[in-house]
């Protein structure tokens, strides 16, 4: 019993830690705004299903110990660092490329966009967006090195990373579903260009972050 309440405790932990931190503005939540905003509601879900697949990726640093690796070789880390500075500032900038629809009746279609992006390419950028980010792969690093006792075993562990990947698809999923409700829907697309544009801004300003850190 001993055992089961202490795992419970650790899965509460872990939920309420990711909560705040999947919540929290970043290249994830950027894209998937955008997507949503330029491609609908598809391809927000599918970008929503890569970046969840892409948690599975720094559970399995955090388990394997990738991640200290890493962690604790600085050319490794910094080679991470700008090459998901690279990715991030070209889709950044891409989206500053963004323009008002030429036909302004569009406005009307909702499908508009959705055909814009196939499936796998959305998924592919959802992956590959949170699968290159360091501090992703430190954050779940540290949220298994100081949460999660060295004498959980291995299945309890595997069920921590499905949650996690679970949960995250399922909150961008839910943002993806909310940004294309009809009245939304409908301002996002008349005015979308614009927010193409300042998730542009905000992924070139998380990119110069990952160039140049703040942190002392």
């Amino acid at each position: 019993m001993s055992d089961l309440s202490s795992c419970w405790v650790e899965f509460l932990t872990i939920a309420s830690v990711h909560l705040l931190a999947v919540a929290s503005p970043g290249p994830d939540f950027a894209v998937v705004v955008r997507h949503s905003v330029r491609f609908g509601r598809r391809a927000a879900i599918f970008t929503s299903l890569g970046i969840g697949i892409a948690i599975l990726l720094h559970v399995a640093y955090s388990m394997l110990g990738i991640g200290l690796v890493i962690q604790t070789t600085p050319w490794l880390f910094n080679l991470l660092s700008y090459v998901a500075a690279l990715y991030l500032g070209y889709i950044g900038l891409m989206a500053l490329k963004s323009r008002p629809a030429a036909d302004t009746s569009l406005v009307k279609d909702k499908q508009q966009h959705q055909g814009d992006l196939s499936d796998k390419r959305a998924f592919v950028v959802g992956f590959v967006t949170n699968g290159l980010n360091p501090k992703a792969t430190l954050f779940f690093l540290s949220l298994f090195a100081v949460a999660i006792s060295a004498h959980t075993p291995t299945s309890i562990k595997l069920v921590y990373g499905a949650y996690l990947a679970l949960a995250t698809a399922l909150w961008f999923i839910g943002l993806s579903c909310l940004l294309s409700a009809t009245r939304v829907r409908s301002f996002l697309i008349q005015q979308g260009y614009w927010f193409d544009r300042l998730m542009g801004l905000v992924l070139i300003a998380l990119a110069l972050r990952l160039v140049f850190p703040t942190d002392s």
